[in-house]
C-alpha cells in the first residue's frame, strides 16, 4: 500500500480584509474571504510591519452560508485549510 508523504496543511490568522461574500455555484454556496496576516520584518536597526494578502474560497453548503453573516470587515479570524495554486498567462508569460 502506498502512503501519501505530501502534507498540504496551512494556518492563517489575520483580519478580514472586507465582509465575506457568499453566492451559489450550482448545487453549492461558495463564501470568499480576503484576510491580511501582518508580519514584523527587520531592516537595519528598525521593524517594519509587512502585510500580506490572501484570498480564500470557502466550498461547503449551509456552514458558509451561515458563517459568513459573521465575517466582517476588520474581524480577526484563524483559517485551516489547504493551498491551491493558480497559475495563469498573460501575453504568453
Amino acid at each position: 500500500m502506498a502512503t501519501n508523504t505530501n502534507t498540504n496543511v496551512t494556518v492563517l490568522t489575520g483580519n478580514l480584509v472586507k465582509d465575506a461574500e457568499t453566492r451559489d455555484a450550482g448545487s453549492a454556496k461558495v463564501t470568499q474571504l480576503t484576510i491580511a496576516c501582518n508580519e514584523s520584518v527587520k531592516k537595519g536597526d528598525n521593524w517594519e510591519q509587512y502585510a500580506n494578502f490572501f484570498d480564500l474560497t470557502w466550498f461547503g453548503g449551509k456552514r458558509a452560508e451561515s458563517l459568513s453573516q459573521y465575517l466582517k470587515k476588520g474581524q480577526r479570524i484563524a483559517v485551516e485549510g489547504r493551498l491551491h495554486q493558480d497559475r495563469w498567462e498573460k501575453d504568453g508569460r
